[in-house]
């Protein structure tokens, strides 16, 4: 397929867009070592978004991958993973704040660095978040893409580096009008002692609709139930 947008996010870079239903979002990590903080709300009413324990509970996981798929607070599904080169995304383990940044990097503030500060995950979500006249009370826990968290029996969280490659990728379908809200900043448990986050190359590509047949439906009952909840949510709005 031909993209209708494309565009390069560097590494702590920030991104919003409103994409519409039915349209594609692949992300690719382009040189290994990249993480894409993001976070999903329902562009016409704000104040549904994607919902990290009903996302989780509900398809019975502990990360992301295709054929699953992201619920909203509602009952609905915001997107469904339709690709994935990579095999397992973070949910669990949240963003950078300025505070750990600079215990783990160091500072390096804009009038000194310029685009070259470090920038925190949290700041570059409030930053964005502003510009739809939403902020920190909208705030939930996010998607970390390209980074690999395991758990042991202790339930103690470790960072797997090397998990993402050169050209991984993962396509995101909307399956409703979109608030999507980016970062590129390092994951806040990712072991490297410097600051080099990675940069991804954003593409958006038409999709033709999903039937009730589509494996991210059937890859769980509740999935099915939600994209049922969708096709009413849209039928009697428009």
């Amino acid at each position: 397929m031909t993209p209708i947008h494309t565009e390069t996010l560097h590494g702590s870079g920030m991104w919003s867009k409103v994409i519409g239903r039915g349209k594609t979002l692949r992300l690719t990590d382009l040189e290994g070592k990249a993480n894409v903080g993001m976070l999903l709300y329902n562009a016409l009413e704000k104040g549904e978004r994607y919902n990290m324990p009903d996302t989780l509970k509900g398809q019975h996981i502990f990360f992301l991958t295709a054929p699953f798929c992201l619920h909203s607070d509602m009952g609905r599904l915001i997107g469904s993973i339709t690709e994935d080169s990579m095999g397992w995304h973070d949910t669990v383990c949240g963003c950078s704040d300025a505070a750990l940044v600079e215990t783990k990097y160091g500072c390096k503030n804009y009038q000194e660095a310029h685009n070259d500060c470090y920038r925190d995950a949290q700041r570059c979500f409030l930053i964005e978040l502003a510009k739809w006249g939403l902020g920190k009370r909208d705030l939930v826990p996010n998607i970390n893409w390209f980074s690999k968290v395991v758990s042991d029996d202790a339930g103690q969280l470790t960072y797997v580096s090397g998990a993402s490659r050169r050209g991984d990728h993962v396509d995101l379908r909307l399956e409703m009008d979109t608030l999507v809200v980016l970062n590129t900043c390092q994951h806040p448990l990712d072991p490297n002692p410097q600051y080099e986050p990675g940069p991804v190359q954003l593409d958006v590509f038409p999709t033709e609709a999903p039937t009730s047949e589509d494996p991210c439906f059937l890859s769980r009952p509740e999935n099915l139930r939600a994209f049922q909840n969708n096709e009413i949510y849209h039928q009697l709005r428009f």
